[in-house]
């Protein structure tokens, strides 16, 4: 067929891998691959046979660009088997910084893209940037991913997501045939079901008060706001004056994107203590008032000593924040928007009951079924 921008965006990946060819120029065809990946290729004689080469993915280049790259190829077969040999298999390093950059790495999020950043130059490259990607062997994926678990399962596990997620583009981009990642189980977390009860909570704001009289007012309000607006560390961490308005904050770059987090009378409390000076940030750093208070929270530690939950994470508040919305009626719906969850599933995971609750729940079941039963044996003696 023709091939033509809109032409290929409309192939759709089948059970096989399959080629469609250009009847404009000889040789051109787009691999599709049961992936959904594509990649243009270029059949070209190599000593009376026919080899076929990938020309890089269909995301990068249009078939227009594509068709003149052929041309030349042909009118210079020297210079084009040189560019060939040279970009072959490139290094992961390479691939890196090259294609896989342009088509995903650029369109991540500055929050996401520090912390891909962070796994390749701390745990990826060093490990195999050097290496061909075809020359990456399952053995070697297997054996790092394993010997990073030990020390961070869940680091590791993240590392493997980006791991994974740039050999699949490689894959797609023809340059290896199979991803070695595959295969490779993630770590298991621990179920997310720790929240607080209404005991622990009044126990934690009774710590709390005591901490403002030693003078830790600023790291006090910033663990109230967590639990009273169910906002992630970071969000409540790098909170800057120009996202507080009078109703809610608006975040600028959440880990979902920018979103709206409403604020209750509480919150509106303590967001009017904080003292407004020449700082963008709500909880500015004493020494260098351009940059955020902190990275970590370290009063948590003593607090929840002292309030005697040790077992709680600082992330619980916001498990608690959601599972109390649930358990005073609130929608689930409604609990992912406060939450900004792109989808509600991702709600249930923090939204656990209490006993107390489920207690109750089944009572209600219980008396409802009771009522059903009565209402039988009334219409059976009639």
């Amino acid at each position: 067929m023709k091939l033509t921008d809109a032409a290929v965006a409309r192939l759709r990946a089948r059970g096989k891998e399959y080629t469609v060819w250009d009847s404009e120029v000889s040789g051109l065809g787009v691999r599709v691959r049961p992936t959904g990946g594509k990649s243009y290729v270029l059949l070209r004689d190599a000593g009376g046979s026919s080899k076929r080469v990938s020309l890089g993915p269909v995301i990068t280049r249009t078939v227009a660009e594509t068709r003149r790259e052929c041309h030349a190829r042909k009118a210079e077969p020297e210079a084009a088997e040189t560019d060939l040999q040279a970009r072959a298999v490139p290094s992961l390093a390479d691939f890196v910084s090259g294609e896989w950059r342009v088509a995903h790495f650029e369109r991540y999020k500055p929050s996401s893209k520090k912390t891909a950043r962070s796994l390749l130059d701390g745990r990826i490259l060093p490990a195999f940037g050097s290496k061909p990607l075809d020359r990456i062997a399952p053995a070697q994926a297997r054996r790092w991913f394993d010997a990073f678990s030990k020390t961070a399962p869940g680091n590791a596990n993240n590392a493997l997501k980006l791991f994974r997620q740039i050999m699949n583009f490689a894959v797609a981009c023809g340059h290896i045939e199979t991803d070695p990642t595959r295969g490779i189980r993630r770590n298991r977390r621990t179920p997310l079901t720790r929240f607080l009860s209404r005991e622990e909570i009044d126990r934690l704001h009774r710590v709390l008060d005591r901490q403002e009289g030693r003078g830790e007012t600023p790291q006090a309000d910033m663990i109230r706001l967590l639990l009273l607006t169910g906002c992630r560390k970071g969000e409540i961490v790098r909170l800057r004056w120009s996202e507080v308005g009078n109703d809610a904050l608006m975040l600028e770059d959440s880990k979902t994107g920018p979103r709206a987090v409403p604020l209750n009378s509480q919150a509106k409390r303590v967001l009017d203590e904080q003292p407004r000076g020449g700082s963008p940030f709500v909880f500015p750093s004493p020494r260098d008032p351009s940059r955020p208070r902190c990275r970590d929270i370290a009063l948590w530690y003593r607090v929840r000593r002292e309030a005697g939950i040790e077992d709680v994470r600082l992330h619980d508040l916001r498990h608690t924040h959601a599972s109390h919305a649930v358990m005073n009626g609130v929608p689930m719906p409604v609990v992912s928007r406060l939450l900004g969850h792109a989808d509600v599933g991702m709600t249930l995971r923090y939204a656990h009951l209490g006993d107390r609750e489920i207690e109750a729940a089944a009572e209600r079941v219980g008396q409802a079924v009771a009522d059903l039963i009565g209402i039988g044996r009334e219409q059976s003696e009639r």
